[in-house]
Protein backbone atom coordinates (compact mmCIF):
# COMPACT_ATOMS: atom_id res chain seq x y z
CA UNK A 1 0.00 0.00 0.00
CA UNK A 2 0.92 3.47 -0.78
CA UNK A 3 1.65 5.73 2.92
CA UNK A 4 0.71 8.71 1.63
CA UNK A 5 -2.50 7.79 -0.15
CA UNK A 6 -3.06 5.26 3.34
CA UNK A 7 -2.43 8.59 5.62
CA UNK A 8 -5.18 10.22 3.98
CA UNK A 9 -7.44 7.13 3.58
CA UNK A 10 -6.83 6.97 7.20
CA UNK A 11 -7.01 10.66 8.00
CA UNK A 12 -10.78 10.67 6.11
CA UNK A 13 -11.72 8.00 7.70
CA UNK A 14 -11.31 9.26 11.01
CA UNK A 15 -12.47 12.39 10.22
CA UNK A 16 -16.19 11.11 9.49
CA UNK A 17 -16.11 8.44 11.95
CA UNK A 18 -14.99 10.90 15.17
CA UNK A 19 -18.29 12.03 16.08
CA UNK A 20 -20.16 8.58 15.49
CA UNK A 21 -17.57 6.00 17.48
CA UNK A 22 -17.55 7.05 21.17
CA UNK A 23 -13.52 7.99 22.65
CA UNK A 24 -13.73 4.50 25.05
CA UNK A 25 -14.27 2.38 22.29
CA UNK A 26 -11.55 4.03 19.57
CA UNK A 27 -9.26 1.05 18.22
CA UNK A 28 -5.87 0.98 20.07
CA UNK A 29 -3.23 2.44 18.59
CA UNK A 30 0.02 0.35 17.91
CA UNK A 31 3.21 0.82 20.52
CA UNK A 32 5.69 2.10 18.53
CA UNK A 33 8.05 4.66 19.49
CA UNK A 34 10.17 6.43 17.01
CA UNK A 35 13.75 7.55 17.36
CA UNK A 36 16.93 8.16 15.34
CA UNK A 37 15.67 9.68 12.42
CA UNK A 38 17.47 10.95 9.17
CA UNK A 39 16.64 12.87 6.83
CA UNK A 40 18.15 13.22 3.40
CA UNK A 41 21.91 12.47 5.47
CA UNK A 42 21.18 15.30 7.02
CA UNK A 43 21.25 17.98 4.28
CA UNK A 44 19.18 20.21 2.86
CA UNK A 45 16.80 18.58 0.21
CA UNK A 46 17.02 20.20 -2.91
CA UNK A 47 14.10 19.79 -5.43
CA UNK A 48 14.67 20.93 -9.25
CA UNK A 49 11.45 22.84 -11.21
CA UNK A 50 9.89 20.01 -12.63
CA UNK A 51 9.63 16.08 -11.52
CA UNK A 52 9.95 14.39 -8.45
CA UNK A 53 12.75 14.61 -5.44
CA UNK A 54 13.17 11.02 -3.74
CA UNK A 55 14.28 11.82 -0.40
CA UNK A 56 16.46 9.16 1.58
CA UNK A 57 15.22 8.76 5.04
CA UNK A 58 16.35 6.18 7.79
CA UNK A 59 14.78 5.55 11.44
CA UNK A 60 14.68 3.09 13.99
CA UNK A 61 11.29 2.27 16.38
CA UNK A 62 10.96 0.62 19.63
CA UNK A 63 7.39 -1.21 20.03
CA UNK A 64 5.42 -3.33 22.25
CA UNK A 65 6.96 -7.71 22.68
CA UNK A 66 4.25 -9.37 20.07
CA UNK A 67 3.19 -6.93 17.49
CA UNK A 68 3.57 -8.31 14.27
CA UNK A 69 5.37 -5.69 12.10
CA UNK A 70 5.63 -7.66 8.56
CA UNK A 71 5.06 -5.19 5.92
CA UNK A 72 1.06 -6.19 5.53
CA UNK A 73 0.27 -5.66 8.96
CA UNK A 74 2.36 -2.59 9.85
CA UNK A 75 2.61 0.72 7.83
CA UNK A 76 5.76 3.31 8.99
CA UNK A 77 6.97 6.23 7.22
CA UNK A 78 8.81 9.53 7.99
CA UNK A 79 6.40 12.74 7.37
CA UNK A 80 7.04 16.34 7.02
CA UNK A 81 4.27 18.86 8.70
CA UNK A 82 4.73 22.69 9.68
CA UNK A 83 2.93 23.87 13.39
CA UNK A 84 3.74 23.27 16.58
CA UNK A 85 1.50 20.02 16.77
CA UNK A 86 0.98 17.32 14.41
CA UNK A 87 -1.62 14.83 13.01
CA UNK A 88 -2.73 12.87 10.44
CA UNK A 89 -5.03 15.85 9.62
CA UNK A 90 -1.63 17.87 8.37
CA UNK A 91 1.04 15.79 7.07
CA UNK A 92 2.00 17.46 4.06
CA UNK A 93 4.90 15.49 2.27
CA UNK A 94 5.33 11.98 2.78
CA UNK A 95 6.97 8.78 1.14
CA UNK A 96 4.70 7.09 -1.85
CA UNK A 97 5.47 3.98 -0.01
CA UNK A 98 6.19 2.90 3.79
CA UNK A 99 9.41 1.97 4.94
CA UNK A 100 11.29 -1.42 4.53
CA UNK A 101 11.48 -2.68 8.41
CA UNK A 102 14.15 -5.22 9.63
CA UNK A 103 13.77 -6.42 12.81
CA UNK A 104 16.73 -6.05 15.20
CA UNK A 105 15.33 -8.08 18.32
CA UNK A 106 12.00 -8.78 19.90
CA UNK A 107 10.88 -5.37 20.28
CA UNK A 108 12.82 -2.80 17.45
CA UNK A 109 13.56 -2.90 14.58
CA UNK A 110 15.45 -0.39 11.95
CA UNK A 111 14.04 0.76 8.70
CA UNK A 112 14.91 2.86 5.14
CA UNK A 113 12.21 4.79 3.50
CA UNK A 114 12.13 7.60 1.40
CA UNK A 115 9.90 11.25 1.28
CA UNK A 116 9.02 12.09 -2.17
CA UNK A 117 8.17 15.64 -2.99
CA UNK A 118 6.17 15.91 -6.37
CA UNK A 119 6.32 18.98 -8.54
CA UNK A 120 3.16 18.34 -9.70
CA UNK A 121 -0.20 16.44 -9.54
CA UNK A 122 -3.00 17.34 -7.31
CA UNK A 123 -1.69 15.61 -3.78
CA UNK A 124 0.72 16.62 -1.54
CA UNK A 125 2.72 18.81 -4.25
CA UNK A 126 5.31 21.43 -3.77
CA UNK A 127 4.76 25.00 -3.68
CA UNK A 128 7.15 28.55 -3.55
CA UNK A 129 5.69 28.61 0.62
CA UNK A 130 6.95 24.83 0.91
CA UNK A 131 10.71 26.21 0.34
CA UNK A 132 11.75 26.62 4.54
CA UNK A 133 12.28 24.62 7.67
CA UNK A 134 9.99 21.68 7.63
CA UNK A 135 9.17 19.55 11.23
CA UNK A 136 9.96 15.70 11.01
CA UNK A 137 7.50 13.56 12.29
CA UNK A 138 6.27 9.57 11.87
CA UNK A 139 3.53 7.50 11.50
CA UNK A 140 2.65 3.98 12.48
CA UNK A 141 -0.94 2.29 10.90
CA UNK A 142 -1.99 -0.95 11.60
CA UNK A 143 -4.19 -3.07 8.82
CA UNK A 144 -6.84 -2.31 10.26
CA UNK A 145 -6.62 1.20 10.12
CA UNK A 146 -5.42 1.82 14.49
CA UNK A 147 -2.77 4.39 13.86
CA UNK A 148 0.17 6.40 15.96
CA UNK A 149 1.90 9.89 14.79
CA UNK A 150 4.68 10.95 16.66
CA UNK A 151 5.95 14.57 16.47
CA UNK A 152 9.09 16.64 17.20
CA UNK A 153 11.61 13.91 15.44
CA UNK A 154 14.27 16.73 14.05
CA UNK A 155 13.87 19.38 11.39
CA UNK A 156 14.74 19.78 7.68
CA UNK A 157 15.06 22.35 5.09
CA UNK A 158 13.56 21.89 1.26
CA UNK A 159 15.47 24.27 -0.98
CA UNK A 160 14.81 25.52 -4.69
CA UNK A 161 16.95 24.39 -7.18
CA UNK A 162 19.37 26.80 -8.38
CA UNK A 163 21.54 27.22 -11.79
CA UNK A 164 24.10 29.60 -12.48
CA UNK A 165 26.45 30.38 -15.62
CA UNK A 166 29.71 32.57 -16.44
CA UNK A 167 30.51 34.39 -19.48
CA UNK A 168 33.49 36.53 -19.51
CA UNK A 169 34.57 38.42 -22.92
CA UNK A 170 36.65 39.73 -25.11
CA UNK A 171 38.28 36.60 -25.58
CA UNK A 172 41.50 37.20 -26.31
CA UNK A 173 41.70 39.98 -24.79
CA UNK A 174 45.06 42.58 -23.68
CA UNK A 175 46.72 43.03 -20.95
CA UNK A 176 45.42 46.24 -19.02
CA UNK A 177 42.18 45.56 -20.74
CA UNK A 178 38.54 45.50 -19.65
CA UNK A 179 36.61 42.73 -18.95
CA UNK A 180 33.29 42.64 -18.76
CA UNK A 181 31.54 39.26 -16.72
CA UNK A 182 28.14 38.10 -17.21
CA UNK A 183 25.81 35.57 -16.16
CA UNK A 184 22.43 35.00 -14.71
CA UNK A 185 21.34 33.42 -11.49
CA UNK A 186 17.73 31.13 -11.59
CA UNK A 187 16.05 28.90 -9.12
CA UNK A 188 13.30 26.61 -9.47
CA UNK A 189 9.47 27.84 -9.52
CA UNK A 190 7.60 25.02 -7.91
CA UNK A 191 4.34 26.99 -8.61
CA UNK A 192 4.94 27.33 -12.25
CA UNK A 193 7.20 24.16 -13.11
CA UNK A 194 9.92 26.82 -14.65
CA UNK A 195 13.07 28.27 -13.42
CA UNK A 196 13.19 32.23 -12.79
CA UNK A 197 15.41 34.77 -11.87
CA UNK A 198 17.04 35.62 -8.19
CA UNK A 199 16.66 39.04 -7.92
CA UNK A 200 19.28 40.58 -5.13
CA UNK A 201 21.12 37.63 -4.18
CA UNK A 202 25.24 37.63 -3.35
CA UNK A 203 27.10 36.16 -5.86
CA UNK A 204 30.98 36.19 -5.90
CA UNK A 205 33.02 36.34 -8.90
CA UNK A 206 36.02 34.06 -8.24
CA UNK A 207 39.34 33.75 -10.32
CA UNK A 208 41.86 31.11 -10.73
CA UNK A 209 45.48 32.07 -12.58
CA UNK A 210 46.06 29.26 -14.72
CA UNK A 211 48.57 26.75 -12.77
CA UNK A 212 47.12 27.44 -10.16
CA UNK A 213 45.24 25.07 -7.90
CA UNK A 214 42.58 27.21 -6.22
CA UNK A 215 39.45 30.26 -6.99
CA UNK A 216 40.23 33.66 -5.03
CA UNK A 217 37.64 35.79 -4.37
CA UNK A 218 37.78 39.03 -6.41
CA UNK A 219 34.14 40.57 -5.60
CA UNK A 220 30.43 40.19 -4.43
CA UNK A 221 28.04 41.15 -7.01
CA UNK A 222 24.12 41.24 -6.58
CA UNK A 223 21.82 39.66 -9.01
CA UNK A 224 19.79 42.53 -11.25
CA UNK A 225 16.57 42.26 -12.75
CA UNK A 226 16.02 38.61 -13.74
CA UNK A 227 18.67 37.58 -11.88
CA UNK A 228 21.41 38.78 -13.94
CA UNK A 229 24.89 39.46 -13.30
CA UNK A 230 27.12 42.08 -15.04
CA UNK A 231 30.59 43.60 -13.44
CA UNK A 232 34.17 44.61 -14.61
CA UNK A 233 37.65 43.39 -14.05
CA UNK A 234 41.13 44.09 -15.34
CA UNK A 235 42.96 41.44 -17.73
CA UNK A 236 46.41 40.99 -16.29
CA UNK A 237 46.92 37.15 -16.49
CA UNK A 238 45.86 34.08 -17.86
CA UNK A 239 42.67 32.57 -16.02
CA UNK A 240 39.43 31.23 -15.17
CA UNK A 241 36.63 33.22 -13.97
CA UNK A 242 33.74 32.21 -12.80
CA UNK A 243 30.37 32.86 -10.40
CA UNK A 244 29.63 31.35 -7.35
CA UNK A 245 26.45 31.12 -5.11
CA UNK A 246 27.12 30.39 -1.54
CA UNK A 247 23.39 29.46 -1.25
CA UNK A 248 20.32 30.94 0.99
CA UNK A 249 17.37 29.97 3.46
CA UNK A 250 15.31 29.02 1.00
CA UNK A 251 17.69 28.66 -2.11
CA UNK A 252 20.76 25.87 -2.76
CA UNK A 253 24.03 27.14 -3.54
CA UNK A 254 25.43 26.59 -6.96
CA UNK A 255 29.23 27.35 -8.68
CA UNK A 256 28.89 28.28 -11.97
CA UNK A 257 31.39 26.38 -14.39
CA UNK A 258 34.68 29.03 -15.32
CA UNK A 259 35.26 30.70 -18.39
CA UNK A 260 38.83 31.04 -19.46
CA UNK A 261 40.39 34.33 -20.21
CA UNK A 262 43.22 34.85 -22.75
CA UNK A 263 45.15 37.51 -21.66
CA UNK A 264 47.89 39.01 -24.74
Amino acid sequence: MRIRATVAAVSGALALSALAVPAAHAASAPDVTFTKVTVNNGKPIVAKATGTATVPVTYTFKHAAGLDISSDKLLTGPVLYVGSSFGLENVRLAGDEPGTCAATSTTTASCKGFINLHTSGSEGRLRNTDARTWNVGAVAITDEGEYKTQAGLGTTQIKFHSKLNTDATPEPVRKGATITVKGTLTRANWNTNKYGGYVGAPVTLQFKKTGATAFTTVKTVKTGAAGALKTTVKASVDGTYRFAFAGSTTTAPITAVGDVIDVK
